[in-house]
């Protein structure tokens, strides 16, 4: 973004320069409501992002994540899902910080405003003095008190106060879009891991029914062994795949007593109390429709804050380059003294005491300029920044379309296995029972048979995860239009 800070303190002043000629006070007074009208420093523009695909239909960043973007989640018409996702919202922790943020970034933007109107305070005093004999009156002793109301405003002349409230005004803005950005993230990872959960839910049902095939295998062989019918090889054997079956169910019962801690951590509960229990991943997957706008993701919070930060950035400059020129302020006094109590409210013990003072920066060892040089920087580092966050934002939206692609063939071609191994296992049994096979084979088919089953199960929960990752990176659920 091209700026001029000189060219911008040149119209002003060529604008409203005052003239060689004597003016009276009126005029003083229009000339410094003429020159309130100029602000130091560059004015913002929205940048554009360079590179994009045409494709991709991407725009002016006009951020939109106050749009209207649902409860997502419902789309999964899960309701254990949307019981969570709503404990979560009022009792996360990481919510309520992000809460606390936003009211302490918007009362920094009051605190800023409050530069607009004049200040004024009441200095009630009393002092006890002694003259010395070099003055008037000499020698004298007493005690004045002292009941002055003090003013002071400062003409913003340069623009400062309204630079220093629109950097503010946009800081306050940038935080609310990181509480929708902490927002979505804790309904995102709710939402993984309750998939994650019910996979491993899913997983745990397999192997309890796989292990008490094998259990049953194992009482048939040593039956079948105390009988001479079967050697003691294929005892050995079905006990193994029992073992290790166990083996693998303690592992899916670990795994998802790690999950519900998870989620007992999103949903901001102690993680002994909180208990969700077992259930199935069945349930629709959202369609995503084809040829998402890239204007989607201006709904992004994370762009929308690094947007508005980049905002604040360039107002800091205009702050300042605001201290290379003068600060004109208006102060007054006005109240009661007198030496005696009885006597301070008196109209005799009145005063007052108005008029302009200025400041003016004459050497500052190159402090002013190292200030506007470090404005600079932080303003071309928000720069940087939105333009990663905005590429960030493609990939994943990329990332997500691909896994969300790969998962759901994935998961047809794994649902065809699974029939072709359970017809093989059927097989294998009757072609063991028939003595026709060793009970290798049987081991084998069956162990095939989970497998398929297992990572159909995966398929299925990643595929919901990838749509749950997709929701994340458009900042949240979408509309398909009418056609």
């Amino acid at each position: 973004m091209a700026y001029s800070e000189d060219s911008t303190v040149r119209k002003c002043s060529a604008r409203h320069a005052f003239p060689g000629k004597r003016i009276g006070t009126a005029g003083w007074c229009a000339s410094l409501l003429l020159l309130a009208g100029c602000a130091v420093g560059p004015n913002y523009k929205r940048p554009v992002m360079a590179n994009i695909p045409p494709s991709y239909g991407w725009k002016l960043a006009d951020p939109s994540d106050a749009a209207i973007k649902g409860d997502w989640w419902k789309t999964f018409h899960d309701p254990t899902l949307d019981d969570l996702e709503a404990h979560a919202t009022v009792t996360s922790p990481t919510v309520q910080q992000a809460v606390a943020r936003v009211d302490q970034s918007r009362a920094t933007a009051r605190i800023e405003r409050s530069q607009f109107f004049p200040q004024t305070s009441l200095d009630l005093s009393g002092q006890r003095l002694h003259t010395p004999p070099t003055v008037e009156p000499p020698f004298f002793t007493g005690t004045i008190y002292n009941a002055p109301l003090d003013l002071s405003y400062e003409i913003d002349v340069w623009g400062r106060v309204r630079r220093s409230f629109e950097s503010a005004q946009a800081e306050a803005q940038a935080s609310m879009a990181d509480y929708l950005t902490v927002l979505l993230s804790l309904h995102g990872d709710v939402a993984v891991n309750y998939f994650l959960l019910r996979k491993t839910d899913a997983e745990i049902g397999v192997l309890q029914h796989t292990l008490q095939l094998r259990q049953k295998s194992v009482e048939i062989f040593e039956e079948r062994y105390k009988a001479g019918l079967a050697p003691s090889s294929d005892v050995n054997r079905a006990r193994t795949e029992m073992e290790l079956t166990q083996t693998d169910l303690y592992e899916a019962q670990r795994d998802r007593a790690d999950l519900q801690d998870a989620l007992a951590l999103l949903c901001g509960e102690a993680a002994p109390a909180f208990h969700l229990d077992s259930g199935s991943q069945t349930g629709p997957i959202p369609t995503v429709p084809i040829g998402l706008p890239a204007s989607l993701l201006e709904r992004r919070p994370d762009i929308a804050a690094a947007e508005r930060r980049m905002a604040a950035a360039n107002a800091r400059i205009g702050v300042a380059y605001a201290a290379f020129f003068p600060v004109l302020s208006l102060t007054g006094d006005a109240g009661y003294s007198s030496f005696t109590a009885a006597t301070l409210l008196n109209w005799e013990s009145r005063l007052f005491s108005i008029g302009p003072a200025v400041t003016l920066p004459l050497l500052t060892g190159g402090r002013t300029e190292a200030g506007v040089q470090q404005a600079r920087a932080e303003y071309n580092q928000t720069c940087a920044s939105y333009r990663q966050t905005v590429l960030v934002g493609f990939r994943e939206v990329s990332d997500a379309l691909n896994d969300l692609h790969s998962y759901r063939e994935q998961a047809g071609s794994l649902g065809r296995a699974v029939k072709s191994a359970q017809a093989t296992t059927e097989t294998s049994n009757q072609s063991y029972n028939n003595g026709l096979v060793d009970y290798l084979n049987v081991v084998d088919a069956e162990r095939v048979e989970l497998e398929a089953e297992t990572k159909q199960i995966q398929a299925i929960a990643l595929e919901k995860v990838a749509t749950v990752h997709l929701f994340k990176a458009l900042g949240g659920g979408f509309v398909v239009s009418p056609k």
